[in-house]
């Protein structure tokens, strides 16, 4: 939560200990806020570019999504039938009508290699696989923009999780790893709704921002005595200024959004799946208060989607979460063109793994790690694609398969960031490049 403390002894005029910012979930405290502030200013970096990524928890079926097999035999090709869409002789999944009406503004990725086969996260998240990590471990890509760009304003986190706490653990993202905490991504959910209100002082005592700080100042002064550089009063201001800032709140809040425009985004079922009390909702309304921040001036927001984990009742899940994916998806893609932020936002859509072409004796399928599935969005990407091609029972890529690192080269790449260039240091201080040696899609680049 944040606190405002200025304790003093009796009658001493002196400070009884250091006055300090603490700013609950960002991770922040003393004047790290500023350090990054100073740093975003020497860097002169003036783009923002941002990405927002759907985590599709658990693995998505890509055969009931987006690479059905019609002809195969019916323990294989499911439920649901193929459609088709704005691509010639492109079909997807019925579940799916809005996504296949404009597919033209997509990119699908069906030969999606490289999967780790784990039930997590992590490489989504990072663009790594999960073995021979650092000391402290790889950083996930919002960690990664936030120590390298830093925040763009800075009342608004560069990193920011939306998503809920999920009972599964690796399934909540994997933090910044060797950056520290300083990079921590900002979860604007349960208590940290309280860390934007500010309780230990009453701002109505104060005209503006600018009294609130002059009331600071003896601190600040006393701050300075203690040893902070001289410097630090400017990017001092800059911290206070992200405490008592309405602008966070006002880009989550979705009543300033029309209603109209709330709707077309669908209706948020918190209890689509039978288990999700765990974490595992289908919150659409999430994706629009992504599109909201990075409007703001988030550089990565992230939202998980539901539950894909189906080992029994796929189709009976899928007819009830996939269409609500597809709604909310699509008017956010339309959103971005609207309002013209299609070169500047990458969006991208996927799960750790896929899952087995074969629908087991409970109509679920397993977990498959061979070949999955992407889709992309924005970014300044020439849309309207299908990247690669599966067997006839969508087993494992015949046709251009792509590696999740080259998706994440991609991804970078869209940010104006050479991923085989940039480096970050781990805890030994030797560099990391952000990506070794994958390079970005031929087809996208």
């Amino acid at each position: 939560m944040f606190k405002f403390t200025a304790r003093q002894k009796a009658n001493s005029g002196r400070l009884a200990r250091r006055e300090f910012l603490t700013i609950g979930t960002l991770g922040l405290s003393g004047l790290s806020l500023a350090d990054i502030l100073r740093a975003e200013a020497a860097s002169g970096v003036s783009n923002h570019k941002s990405v927002i990524m759907i985590y599709l928890t658990g693995g998505p079926p890509h055969q009931d999504m987006v690479d059905l097999k019609p002809d195969a035999p019916s323990e294989i090709r499911g439920a649901f039938n193929p459609i088709s869409t704005k691509l010639p002789g492109i079909q997807i999944s019925e579940l799916m009508p809005r996504t296949a009406a404009k597919l033209d503004k997509f990119v699908i990725i069906r030969s999606l290699e490289g999967s780790d086969g784990r039930h997590s996260s992590f490489q989504c998240a990072t663009g790594r696989n999960f073995a021979n990590q650092p000391q402290g471990g790889w950083p996930e890509i919002g960690s990664v923009l936030s120590k390298l760009q830093g925040p763009v304003h800075p009342a608004i986190p560069p990193n920011i999780d939306l998503s809920l706490h999920m009972e599964h653990l690796p399934y909540n993202l994997p933090g910044p790893g060797f950056l520290g905490q300083t990079h921590t991504p900002f979860k604007p959910t349960g208590e940290s709704l309280a860390d934007m209100t500010l309780t230990d002082i009453d701002v109505s005592r104060f005209d503006d921002r600018r009294q609130l700080l002059t009331k600071f100042n003896t601190v600040r002064r006393k701050l300075d005595a203690d040893g902070y550089p001289q410097g630090a009063d400017g990017f001092t201001k800059q911290a206070l200024d992200l405490l008592t800032s309405s602008k966070l709140a006002e880009a989550l809040d979705l009543s300033n959004e029309p209603t109209a425009a709330r709707e077309r985004y669908g209706k948020d079922d918190p209890n689509v799946l039978p288990y999700s009390n765990k974490g595992y909702q289908a919150i659409v309304s999430k994706f629009l208060t992504a599109r909201r921040l990075v409007e703001a001036g988030a550089r990565v927001v992230t939202v998980s989607y539901a539950d894909f984990d189906w080992h029994s009742s796929n189709f009976k899940h899928g007819r009830k979460v996939i269409p609500l994916l597809d709604q909310a998806l699509t008017a956010l893609v339309d959103d971005l063109h609207e309002r013209g932020m299609q070169d500047d936002v990458t969006v991208v859509v996927w799960g750790e793994f896929g899952r087995t072409p074969k629908i087991n004796a409970n109509a679920g399928r397993d977990h498959w790690s061979k070949v999955c599935s992407a889709i992309l969005a924005g970014g300044g990407m020439p849309t309207g694609q299908v990247i690669g091609a599966t067997n006839k029972y969508a087993e494992e890529a015949i046709d251009r398969p792509v590696h999740f690192n080259e998706v994440f080269s991609q991804i970078y790449y869209n940010l104006g960031i050479d991923p085989t260039l940039t480096t970050v240091e781990d805890l030994a201080g030797r560099p990391r490049y952000l990506q070794d040696d994958y390079r970005p899609l031929p087809e996208l680049s």
